[in-house]
């Protein structure tokens, strides 16, 4: 009786298994969202509830010292960004779940790079946010900001910079965690922080020293700003109305472009994307 012997040959990485390890994450991302009914209207519910109900109450308060604004033109862009923000960091949340079944363990021995893996989760986190994002830009006319297609388009690419930074993040942050209940309490600890610090929904103008300094270094500063400076640039308020509620982000008393805000994202998206390809390169 003889014995033989069979060889299992397994193919080489190259670019094109790389690509298409990243089309087959992003796939799975746009999968498991579109079959989670409960996610999406969940997702949407605490951005809508701050958005007419909070912004409503907080608008009777100050309409007298904004006249010609409604309060929730203001908060608009940052109940965007607080959308965008919720739903990729609990898409990034899934890298934990896939441990936890095993999955994970399966996509990292392919023969794929595991940037690959981690570019295909940020972008399908981005695309699933972005379009989380799209249903609170439907609502624009409800509080008065104008269907201008150019805003739209411009907030349109805006969130989808958000949605990859802040995605990046919470994979970096998932990439070495066991469990679900550590990844969720570090990014409540870590999310809400942002959020405030970032004007979305108190504006920039005239805080004490010590909180400016800390909307300046809050990285979500940078993905609401420009938001709000494109909201505004198609509104007409008065001057000091303007300055008032879009001062704008300033350092040193030097006002930052926006164009430089979005350079910021961006590069902190970099960055961040590059830091949780190392931590999967460490994972085991």
């Amino acid at each position: 009786m003889t014995t033989e012997t069979i060889s299992v040959v397994v193919p080489a990485r190259s670019a094109g298994h790389d690509l298409r390890a990243v089309k087959v994450v992003l796939h799975r991302e746009m999968l498991r969202f579109l079959s989670d009914r409960t996610r999406m209207l969940s997702m949407l519910f605490q951005p809508v509830l701050w958005l007419f109900i909070m912004g409503t109450g907080l608008g009777s308060l100050v309409q007298g010292s904004i006249p010609g604004v409604d309060y929730r033109t203001f908060m608009y862009p940052g109940m965007i960004s607080m959308t965008v923000i919720m739903t990729g960091m609990f898409s990034a949340g899934s890298i934990v779940w896939d441990r936890e079944f095993g999955f994970l363990r399966e996509m990292l021995v392919a023969p794929v790079s595991r940037g690959a893996i981690v570019l295909g989760k940020c972008l399908g986190g981005a695309i699933v946010a972005t379009g989380q994002g799209v249903v609170i830009l439907a609502m624009a006319g409800l509080v008065g900001v104008p269907y201008s297609g150019t805003l739209m388009l411009t907030l349109l690419a805006e969130m989808f910079l958000a949605a990859f930074t802040i995605t990046a993040f919470g994979v970096m942050l998932a990439a070495r965690m066991k469990n679900m209940q550590t990844f969720f309490g570090l990014m409540q600890m870590a999310i809400m922080p942002m959020m405030f610090l970032s004007g979305a929904m108190f504006p920039l103008a005239n805080l004490p020293s010590w909180l400016h300094v800390l909307t300046v270094v809050n990285p979500m500063t940078y993905a609401v700003d420009p938001m709000r400076q494109a909201v505004f640039s198609h509104l007409s308020v008065p001057p000091q109305v303007n300055a008032m509620l879009n001062p704008g982000v300033q350092w040193f008393g030097w006002q930052v472009p926006v164009i430089l805000e979005i350079g910021v994202v961006a590069g902190l998206g970099a960055a961040l994307l590059g830091v949780g390809i190392i931590q999967f390169r460490r994972a085991d």
